[in-house]
């Protein structure tokens, strides 16, 4: 409660009345803070751990900070952050979020709206995002990496030997076909496999960009939300990130529609159009191996301090999850 306190009267946002803790959070503690002025706040605490070094405040707080100086109002406002306490204050953010059936073009113009109006020109000079890549190799060695670290499981997390089974039997040869066929692809289409894209051709990223992280208001208008991973990226990664993120699916209906207008909005050559297309399959093989996030120690660690809720079914939960999504990847495949 004093951080909280100290926080709001630093924003000039007078005295915290209250405290609630937030559930979803599942990286950080999320509060939402009523003060005496009546309008509500929030104060997330973000995960810091010497083996994950990443600036979670950071990039969360220059990504929004930057959104708001062009204008976009469809985000938390910055408040005050407190770099000693791993700590932002922010506004409210009033909706709900979507179900993945009510998910429509409207939707998904509303995400792609949100990408061009934070990359209107001058791009800004933003830190580099979390696992940015900047080649077709940088894309392959960051799954490839996701995949490895599936060999080091927390010894004590339930179902353990499915997980191990599930890696070994599926997952793996799985991203051996996904990988090898998209070396062939990109060879087939000339594309370079070392050749980092020009710094131009960067977009702002709000990374982990989906309508797991979106509200929707009572009158349908979306607001965006969780920035801790922001940065200049590859737009390919950031399209690929969006129609593979699992928790609110976004239809591949809308796949070409949205390559179509991020290409005319950013000014995509065909060498990313091409990228955007070929590593959608290697995307889903990632958000298998985020899924399975929990059964990795360093992440149990994460999930612990974000307040997750009961072990055994969230645990359960993920490996169902895991088991689905690498049947989607088997029949992509096969």
């Amino acid at each position: 409660m004093a951080l909280a306190r100290r926080m709001a009267a630093q924003a000039g946002r007078g005295e915290v009345t209250r405290l609630t803790r937030l559930a979803g959070g599942r990286n950080n503690q999320v509060f939402r803070l009523d003060t005496d002025h009546g309008v509500p706040l929030v104060l997330k605490r973000y995960f810091s751990d010497i083996r994950d070094t990443r600036d979670r405040l950071g990039a969360e707080w220059n990504f929004i900070t930057h959104a708001r100086s062009r204008g976009i109002r469809n985000l938390p406002e910055p408040l005050a952050c407190d770099a000693v306490e791993h700590a932002g204050l922010f506004g409210f953010v009033e909706g709900r979020k979507l179900t993945a059936s009510e998910v429509t073009q409207a939707h998904v113009d509303a995400a792609i709206d949100f990408v061009l109006a934070v990359n209107t020109r001058p791009r800004p000079a933003l830190a580099v995002g979390s696992e940015a890549c900047f080649s077709l190799s940088e894309h392959i060695a960051m799954v490839e990496r996701r995949v490895e670290r599936l060999e080091t499981l927390d010894a004590t997390a339930p179902h353990l030997a499915e997980v191990q089974s599930l890696v070994s039997r599926r997952l793996w040869p799985a991203w051996a076909i996904v990988k090898s066929r998209l070396i062939a692809d990109a060879c087939a289409a000339g594309l370079s496999m070392d050749e980092p894209i020009g710094t131009d051709e960067r977009c702002l990223s709000p990374s982990d960009f989906g309508f797991h992280n979106a509200l929707m208001d009572d009158e349908g208008h979306l607001a965006f939300i969780d920035f801790e991973y922001a940065g200049l990226d590859d737009p390919a990664k950031l399209v690929s990130d969006f129609f593979c993120q699992p928790e609110v699916p976004v239809p591949l209906a809308y796949h070409a529609h949205f390559i179509d207008r991020m290409a005319r909005g950013l000014a995509l050559d065909e060498a990313a159009l091409a990228r955007c297309r070929l590593l959608l399959n290697g995307y889903r093989i990632k958000w298998t191996c985020i899924i399975l996030n929990d059964f990795v120690l360093l992440d149990s660690a994460r999930r612990v301090f974000a307040g997750e809720a009961d072990r055994a079914i969230r645990y359960a939960e993920q490996l169902a999850k895991a088991n689905a999504s690498m049947a989607e990847i088997e029949a992509a495949i096969s």
